[in-house]
């Protein structure tokens, strides 16, 4: 086989390849890594990566696949991961200095379920401070002078790269949807509770959802099959069916499927650029999407999200408020000191609406709509690093712990990439991305 782009290959179509010894991890690896070398220079999507350690574990895979043992689906396929997610063997510093040097001394759940699933750890990739604060150094790969977005900015930006074809990151607001608008790239964030966070770095407890980035439909159906599983400690993880959602997603829907095209109350952020581009989609799709009105009752939920994010990030955050206050950036000790003064009674009546608000849009989806059409971000990525975005598009799925998926359709005026975000009912998943196949199949014969 010619041996040449190695990294543009998907996580599936690699895995294959190793599978069947046509080529090797280490090559796959190797060419993963002389991309990092040709192009982060520029990104800088990365806060750990050592090359070395990462062919020592795919020259382990393709031993071990020399002995005849069974292999996993990912084996010998790199995945980047967001440093504020722990590993035991490379540092998580969760984009601080009051956390440099910190090495954890176990991996996180869903980084156990990569290494069994035969995953390369690459390395750690850039997140925000605290994945809530200051923007990191990470520059969008479409033009480095624009932002990736946040906070699992490097992720997004490493897939959208070809730097490795999968990433971890996470959302607790609009953190995996908005970057991989910006990037480009497929962004989902699954069904609160379904992967588990056990040594991910609680931001909001509530909210904290583990994010997937890849570059195909089908390569974030295996991420997502390989990193669900039940965790009796996450409050809403529970015991499931195991679900294939590669072959769910594959599936051609039995009916063609209806969106409803949701602008929330927030349309007026949207940018011009943005609002004539879902113009056209939306007048693409033709009888197969309709707009919707959300009863009076959302309106509040973005207030609900800030008043949940804020309190349980100045919990979370206490010991560093505490012993380290004025090495936090202005950002994140703003949203401490809001969070340290929301009363009790407020928090508790923001917790209360999340059924509610999910009642409401079960009973949305069970009448008519197979997924809900809404925009992952303003409009494209903003200018410079100072900013990653307004998650605003993004925070009602967040709260109500729907999945919700960007599809990276659409361009903006000056070229960038601009996503759609589609939303499911919870624990509809692999509907959620078959129904997301459809409409990129759609739109590509119109």
């Amino acid at each position: 086989m010619e041996l040449t782009n190695l990294h543009a290959l998907s996580a599936i179509e690699a895995a294959r390849l190793i599978r069947q010894g046509t080529i090797s991890s280490e090559q796959y690896v190797g060419a993963c890594l002389a991309r990092v070398r040709e192009t982060d220079a520029r990104i800088e999507a990365w806060a750990f990566l050592d090359p070395d350690h990462a062919l020592a574990q795919a020259r382990a895979a393709d031993q071990y696949r020399l002995s005849g043992q069974p292999i996993g689906p990912l084996h010998g396929i790199p995945v980047g991961i967001k440093d504020i997610i722990d590993t035991a063997d490379m540092p998580t510093e969760n984009g601080s200095p009051l956390h440099a040097g910190r090495t954890p001394s176990r991996d996180a759940a869903v980084v156990t379920l990569l290494r069994c699933a035969g995953a390369v750890i690459m390395g750690k990739t850039v997140t925000t401070e605290f994945a809530c604060g200051a923007a990191g150094k990470t520059r969008n790969p479409h033009d480095a002078a624009y932002s990736p977005g946040g906070s699992s900015s490097g992720s997004a930006a490493a897939v959208a790269a070809g730097m490795v074809p999968l990433a971890l990151g996470s959302q607790t607001g609009g953190s995996t949807v908005r970057p991989a608008s910006y990037c480009g790239v497929y962004g989902l964030k699954p069904t609160r509770g379904l992967i588990p966070r056990h040594g991910m770095s609680r931001v909001a407890q509530t909210l904290d959802t583990v994010g997937l980035f890849a570059r195909t439909l089908d390569d974030v159906a295996l991420l997502l099959e390989t990193c669900v599983a039940y965790d009796e400690g996450e409050f809403e993880s529970s015991p499931r069916a195991q679900t294939a959602y590669g072959t769910i997603a594959a599936d051609d829907p039995p009916i063609p499927p209806m969106l409803g095209f949701v602008k929330t109350p927030h349309w007026n952020r949207l940018t011009d650029d943005a609002k004539d581009a879902f113009a056209e989609l939306v007048e693409r799709l033709g009888d197969r999407v309709e707009e919707v009105e959300l009863s009076s009752a959302v309106e509040q939920a973005w207030e609900w999200h800030a008043i949940i994010m804020e309190s349980e990030v100045a919990v979370n955050l206490s010991r560093e408020w505490d012993k380290g206050r004025a090495r936090l950036s202005e950002r994140l000790r703003g949203r401490i000191e809001r969070g340290r003064t929301h009363p009790a009674a407020r928090y508790l009546e923001a917790l209360a609406q999340i059924p509610r608000l999910n009642d409401g849009f079960t009973e949305l989806f069970e009448q008519k709509y197979d997924a809900l059409l809404t925009p992952a971000a303003t409009g494209v990525a903003p200018s410079g690093l100072e900013s990653t975005g307004d998650p605003v598009f993004c925070s009602l799925w967040t709260l109500c712990g729907v999945p919700a998926l960007s599809v990276p359709l659409m361009s903006g005026a000056n070229g960038l990439p601009l996503g759609a975000q589609l939303v499911a009912s919870r624990h509809n998943d692999g509907r959620l991305l078959r129904t997301a196949r459809w409409l990129v199949d759609t739109l590509r014969r119109a």
